[in-house]
């Protein structure tokens, strides 16, 4: 019996090399493995083909996926594995399009010359042309074009202008209106690609979407780019805007104008902007700038206290109906296996990779708040402060005594500026682990961050 879980664990463990060696390109270790491996005698294409992990990501997708064409080129022509060109893994996604969403043009390339479809959709309806357009590759977004993509493919998050727009690729943006893009298709939910330009808030893309006929009037849920603009306080955008014919006096599903949404996030250049242009509303007493802002943060501190009431009576019943996933040891085993891939890139600093096999293992084994710590931490070296929040409180939700936790939580909400907030919750891990001298710091230096981001803040209010 040991002796099988012994095998067991060695298979897994050269399984694992095998395909850290297609990601990272060494085709001589990946070729010995890849022998070592059929020692089941059915042959070595039948092998290579057949090793997955637990996402069912082959060496094609690992190899595809970091650049690695010569890896390619053996996999495919070497061992004849051209059928495997548009294998998808369990979310839908071929090897050509982990290659363009990393940017890889020679795989892309290769790829596409040995037969992979240039418009096989991953489950969620995106192409290698949407993925593409978020990275604003042009070379890329050509390549796919001429291989008769079509440009107004669909997925769940719209059509690739939306992509582009949506990530502030203007030159992306520029490329697709070229190939005649609609500048007004939508999502299901109505967004548009003006919409998505104003919320990436990249006034390049606004301006060639409003140049193409772009509506600037369009609304998601009610709320129109004036409305996002506003509440992003970006003048610049918000006079763009205007110019393009932006009405103030739209209201959202809860009657709410862009004035208002200025004002209540406290965009003081913004509703400066707007209130000329917005007729007077009823609810108001003191039509002036100062008099908005003041009543909408007084709405809105009577909003945050009901808010909490909500919680506080609903949290016991949440609590109670809550259920932690049973994980079968099959599952925990496949968690690890990604877990230990995940520690590997984060070793070499591949914050990608480290984040794609920590989801992975998340999917697996949702109970281990350890991975949502590590791919806290991936975010938080990439600067995508909101996803590192997230992990962060999901991780403090599973494990509420790890001051490890706290950590995560009070780095993510530093890296917002949010120091009040990151104080707060440095300082409940150290009363968790009053020792921990890394918290100790963090929670001095939040503080001290605090008080001066609070200084130059009234500074810049009384000038």
């Amino acid at each position: 019996m040991a002796s099988d879980a012994s095998n067991a664990l060695a298979v897994r463990e050269k399984v694992q090399k095998f395909l850290n060696a297609a990601q990272t390109g060494n085709l001589d270790l990946f070729k010995n493995l890849a022998t070592q491996l059929d020692d089941g005698g059915k042959g070595l294409t039948k092998t290579v083909a057949d090793v997955k992990d637990a996402n069912k990501r082959g060496a094609l997708h690992f190899a595809a996926r970091n650049g690695q064409t010569e890896v390619c080129k053996y996999l495919i022509e070497e061992l004849n594995l051209g059928d495997i060109v548009d294998v998808k893994d369990d979310d839908g996604e071929t090897p050509l399009l982990h290659a363009v969403r990393q940017g890889h043009v020679a795989a892309a390339k290769f790829l596409l010359e040995h037969g992979a479809d240039p418009a096989a959709a991953s489950h969620l309806g995106a192409t290698p042309l949407h993925h593409a357009a978020g990275i604003g590759n042009i070379e890329l977004l050509s390549l796919l074009i001429s291989k008769g993509v079509d440009v107004e493919s669909q997925s769940d998050a719209g059509a690739p202008l939306i992509w582009a727009a949506g990530h502030g690729q203007h030159e992306a943006v520029k490329f697709l209106l070229e190939q005649n893009a609609n500048p007004n298709t939508e999502t299901d939910d109505n967004v548009t690609p003006l919409l998505s330009s104003v919320a990436a808030g990249s006034l390049p893309c606004l301006e060639l979407l409003i140049q193409a006929g772009a509506n600037a009037n369009a609304s998601a849920g009610g709320a129109t780019p004036l409305h996002i603009a506003a509440d992003n306080g970006s003048t610049e955008i918000i006079n763009c805007l205007l110019k393009a014919g932006a009405d103030p006096n739209i209201t959202d599903e809860e009657g709410t104008k862009s004035v208002q949404v200025a004002a209540s996030r406290g965009n003081r250049s913004a509703v400066e902007i707007l209130l000329p242009l917005t007729a007077p509303i009823q609810d108001v007493p003191d039509w002036s700038v100062d008099g908005i802002i003041k009543h909408m943060q007084a709405e809105g501190s009577r909003e945050e206290v009901h808010k909490k009431e909500e919680t506080n009576v609903s949290k016991e019943s949440s609590l109670q109906k809550t259920q932690i996933p049973e994980v079968t040891p099959e599952a925990r085993k496949k968690a690890l296996e990604a877990k230990s891939r995940g520690d590997e890139a984060f070793k070499r600093r591949d914050y990608p990779m480290a984040i794609d096999a920590y989801t992975q293992a998340i999917d697996l084994d949702p109970t281990d708040g350890t991975l949502l710590s590590n791919r806290s931490l991936c975010w938080i070296r990439l600067g995508q402060a909101e996803h590192a929040l997230t992990d962060a409180k999901a991780c403090r939700a599973l494990r509420p005594e790890w001051g490890k936790a706290c950590y995560r939580e009070g780095a993510a909400l530093r890296l917002l500026q949010r120091f009040d907030e990151a104080a707060n919750a440095f300082y409940e891990g150290v009363k968790l682990d009053p020792e921990n001298k890394e918290l100790v710091d963090a929670f001095r230096e939040a503080v001290e961050a605090g008080r001066k981001f609070h200084v130059t803040d009234k500074q810049k209010s009384e000038k």
